[in-house]
């Protein structure tokens, strides 16, 4: 069992645009557009679950070590959401991400299961300002930098509970 617990209001209001403006307007199916006006029975809506947990939470399994033994968290910020909590049940155990915004800091809490590995790319301004678990990212055991992406610090790491705090 997956969950997911998100704050946009899209999803479960009841006026234009929303999912819940189709259902009041009678639709059985996703529509093309918001509006209703091309096709009624379009995918194009369809995998919003798939974007929350891959994008949004950053719950990725690694195509290099299939059924989530090595794990990608890889969490998105996007508009004025401030934070964003979600979970998999993998075979190994629950995956979680939990991501939130305060001022210019990102603060992650990540749990990853026993007999596994991840990858998690924080959106850090350097490296320096990188906390884990409320001390310096380069004192604490088992956790590694890889690598600087695109804004994002690749941190190598292993099971357990971990909470990270970057400057944005």
């Amino acid at each position: 069992m997956n969950g997911l617990i998100w704050p946009i209001p899209w999803l479960i209001k009841k006026t234009y645009p929303s999912w819940g403006y189709w259902i009041i307007q009678g639709a059985t199916t996703l529509w093309e557009d918001w509006d209703g006006r091309g096709s009624r029975n379009h995918h194009m809506y369809g995998d919003i679950s798939a974007w929350f947990y891959k994008a949004l939470a950053g719950i990725n399994p690694d195509p290099q070590k299939p059924g989530f033994k090595h794990i990608i968290i890889k969490p998105n910020p996007v508009g004025d959401l401030k934070w964003v909590k979600a979970w998999h049940k993998s075979m190994y155990g629950k995956i979680v991400s939990h991501w939130s915004l305060d001022k210019d800091q990102f603060n992650l809490k990540v749990n990853i299961p026993v007999n596994t590995t991840a990858t998690v790319y924080l959106p850090a301004k350097d490296k320096a300002s990188i906390k884990v678990n409320g001390q310096d990212i380069d004192k604490v055991n088992d956790v590694k930098i890889i690598d600087i992406i695109d804004g994002r610090v690749a941190i190598s790491i292993g099971s357990g509970e971990y909470e990270f705090a970057s400057a944005i």
